[in-house]
């Protein structure tokens, strides 16, 4: 055999190699991008339900003082992995990366107050709402000037970048100040850095509980809207939604629900 034909055969085996694994790839990304068939048959094959959430979100998602994750969230969708017979496993991350973690498929659904919108719907689907709360703006107590949520325009707010009281301050016309979470919100308006944070009554309620002498003044939203909250999956996830849905209502006619309200908020919000 000479040189030309050794070298014509190298090249095929080469094209060859590589054409096996560009097919191995492909495989690979298939299987990768084809775990939503049916998610619900494969939670339930799993036995496990991966859950997003902060863990950092009091009362809704964090750590108490034995360093157990708990709150609301995560009570509600707890018993709903126990009556969907599975474990619950949570995710813990922060509100600006929790999307991208869904889209990545590191968690099967978000367990963290997301606010049902209609530039989510666009990308994600929504079980039906488990907590209903309205707007509320935080001001120190010696503010001037700061009477509605009108008065934020030209002033600085604290927020998340992409959570519904981010936005709600930027269409108020503050100067959104990043954080990663409430916490640093409310210190810096506490520590005057900022003019006020945009939250939910709920969560704000439950903070003056811990700290009733924080030098804060709350000021509600003249048109009294409320907020939706509810699990976030990926779209094409119709069974798991519905069962869901399935569980929160038989949750809500047993009492479980209000239960739950009340433990963490006195009233029920759901």
């Amino acid at each position: 055999m000479n040189v030309r034909k050794i070298l014509y055969l190298f090249v095929f085996i080469l094209l060859l190699s590589l054409f096996a694994a560009c097919s191995n790839q492909d495989s690979s990304a298939e299987a990768d991008t084809g775990g939503d068939d049916n998610l619900l048959e494969e939670v339930k094959d799993k036995g496990v339900l991966h859950i997003g959430t902060e863990g950092t979100f009091a009362p809704f998602s964090f750590h108490d003082d034995s360093g157990k994750l708990t709150g609301y969230d995560v009570e509600i969708v707890e018993e709903v992995a126990e009556r969907l017979g599975v474990e619950p496993e949570f995710h813990e991350t922060q509100w600006d990366s929790i999307f991208a973690g869904l889209d990545a498929k590191r968690f099967d659904v978000i367990a963290n107050q997301v606010g049902i919108t209609e530039e989510r719907l666009e990308k994600y689907e929504f079980t039906e709402p488990y907590t209903r709360s309205t707007a509320v703006l935080i001001i120190h107590e010696d503010t001037e000037g700061i009477t509605s949520f009108e008065d934020m325009e030209g002033k600085v707010a604290s927020g998340t970048l992409t959570s519904n009281w981010g936005e709600l301050a930027e269409s108020h016309g503050a100067e959104l100040e990043k954080v990663e979470g409430f916490n640093q919100a409310i210190d810096l308006v506490i520590s005057k850095r900022v003019d006020g944070t945009f939250h939910d009554k709920l969560t704000i309620l439950d903070f003056l509980n811990q700290r009733p002498d924080a030098p804060i003044e709350i000021i509600p939203e003249e048109t009294e809207a409320v907020s939706e909250n509810a699990f976030m999956f990926r779209q094409g996830n119709e069974e798991i939604i519905e069962k869901f849905n399935s569980i929160l209502e038989d949750m809500r006619e047993d009492g479980t629900l209000a239960e739950i309200s009340e433990k963490w908020f006195g009233e029920d919000v759901s």
